[in-house]
């Protein structure tokens, strides 16, 4: 069997192992089915830039959303945005909603210009300013017992290399100096593009990475320039599971592990990602982890979108080390926990089960449940719908070596859905593929074919509810070498 393997386009097509994977996610052996966008909302006022799930102590679950204007908040009961800002905000045009939640508490920040808002989970009705002393920033963190931003503005204007944090276990205090609240300005390394929390603040900056340690007074964090070889380049790029944080720098993605960063697309995607990447909607871009497919993923705008919304997606198995791409659009990622919904509730979705977008057993439907999604345009949308029909092509093989081959029969090895077969056939390395007509497997297994070539390269088309995909056999002999 000729095992479906890593998908390498930055490779030559000569004997590469895979060349399209489409519309798929790496898996061990061969690749798994990614689900449908499908709506889940009704609209907010314009384009989704922030989505937030949180939780209380009970577990309940509360989903947010904002926009250029507005904070939103999910209502189960006819599956609407409600606006839940208690003033009208002004998000420049490369700004965005980020979230975190602190106990109870989900704070927001929406960049310069906009003061941190506050909610209490299960208890609030509005979004109200955090505090008169909270900065105004773009990124914002959970950092130990502190809340931390950067690229943040002073009144003065913006200062983009400045950190700065609350008092400890507490957002409401920010005079610096008192209670272990301070700021600290790192000049010497670009804008800060990028803040993770956890144990410790990961700060991306355009020519550097460094590490925000907590050591206790007199100094509360110790600030260290870890990496001085490369910085993030572009701040959608940005996402973590747990202390490990990837993101896009000038050549290319890394893994940043809190000691040192690791390639990740050097060989594999890089090349591909630069040429097909339009770096003029790069403000567009946005970048989160499914920690149950064990994927990090980037959505960008394509040379090939025509209106700048992102209309692709590079997904990295971060166990496998393994690549593939999705070819969907959508202008925000993030996970979601669902907010539960009762049988009631569910004549807001469809007026019969058998009208309903996932199976009533989703996820989609459970409170408090993990799922992935994200936004298309003014609507929150979720990857829980059917299989997404994929592509996955090989590279150009010598069957019989130097010589010409007939290939007579394919086998397709797949699970659950139908596969159709294509066979591409050249004459010399440099020469044009041309691809044949698409067969389909008969009763006995397989597909019938009579292609004649020098090399061959096989691409298996899936559609249906299909779960995985891992090869194709190939029935061929040698005949001749003109």
């Amino acid at each position: 069997m000729i095992t479906f393997g890593e998908w390498l386009p930055d490779q030559p097509d000569m004997n590469n192992t895979i060349t399209t994977a489409k519309n798929v996610i790496p898996a061990a052996q061969g690749y798994k089915s990614f689900p449908q966008f499908i709506e889940y909302s009704g609209a907010a006022s314009d384009t989704i830039r922030g989505i937030f799930a949180a939780k209380d102590n009970d577990g309940n679950a509360e989903l947010f959303a904002g926009d250029a204007t507005n904070l939103y908040k999910f209502d189960t009961t006819d599956s609407s945005l409600a606006v839940v800002s208690s003033t009208t905000h002004s998000l420049a045009n490369s700004e965005k909603w980020r979230f975190v939640q602190f106990g109870e508490n989900v704070y927001a920040a929406g960049g310069i210009g906009e003061s941190i808002q506050a909610w209490q989970v299960g208890t609030s009705t509005q979004f109200a300013v955090l505090s008169t002393d909270a900065p105004k920033a773009d990124y914002i963190a959970v950092v130990r017992d502190f809340v931390f931003t950067a690229n943040i503005d002073e009144g003065s204007g913006r200062i983009p290399y400045r950190t700065r944090w609350s008092g400890f276990n507490t957002a409401t205090h920010w005079t610096a100096g008192t209670n272990q609240s301070d700021f600290q300005d790192i000049p010497d390394a670009g804008a800060i593009t990028g803040l993770v929390g956890g144990e410790y603040a990961t700060i991306l900056m355009e020519r550097a990475i460094v590490r925000a340690t907590y050591s206790g007074l007199p100094l509360v964090f110790q600030f260290d320039k870890v990496e001085t070889q490369r910085g993030c380049k572009y701040s959608g790029s940005v996402c973590n599971v747990g202390s490990v944080v990837f993101f896009l720098s000038d050549d290319g993605f890394y893994a940043f592990d809190g000691q040192k960063t690791t390639p990740i697309g050097a060989e594999k995607v890089n090349d591909f990602f630069i040429k097909d990447f339009n770096s003029s909607y790069a403000k567009n871009m946005s970048a989160s982890v499914d920690p149950l497919n064990q994927i990090a993923i980037w959505s960008y705008t394509s040379t090939q979108s025509t209106t700048g919304v992102p209309d692709k997606m590079l997904v990295y198995n971060y166990v496998m080390g393994k690549w593939s791409l999705v070819e969907v659009s959508a202008n925000y990622i993030a996970p979601f926990f669902s907010s539960g919904y009762t049988m009631d509730q569910l004549d807001n979705i469809s007026a019969t089960l058998d009208g309903l977008s996932s199976t009533l057993d989703s996820a989609l439907f459970k409170g408090g449940e993990f799922f992935f999604g994200g936004a298309l345009g003014a609507k929150l949308y979720t990857f829980t719908g059917d299989p997404l029909a994929a592509t996955i092509e090989t590279g150009d093989i010598p069957l019989s070596e130097g010589k010409h081959s007939i290939v007579t029969r394919v086998y397709p090895y797949h699970e659950d859905g139908t596969a159709t077969v294509q066979i591409g056939t050249k004459n010399t390395p440099s020469g044009t593929t041309t691809l044949g007509t698409a067969a389909s497997m008969n009763d006995e297994g397989f597909a019938p074919f009579r292609s004649s070539g020098r090399y061959h390269r096989l691409r298996m088309n899936l559609t249906g509810n299909w779960s995985t995909a891992q090869g194709i056999d190939v029935e061929a002999r040698g005949i001749g070498r003109r």
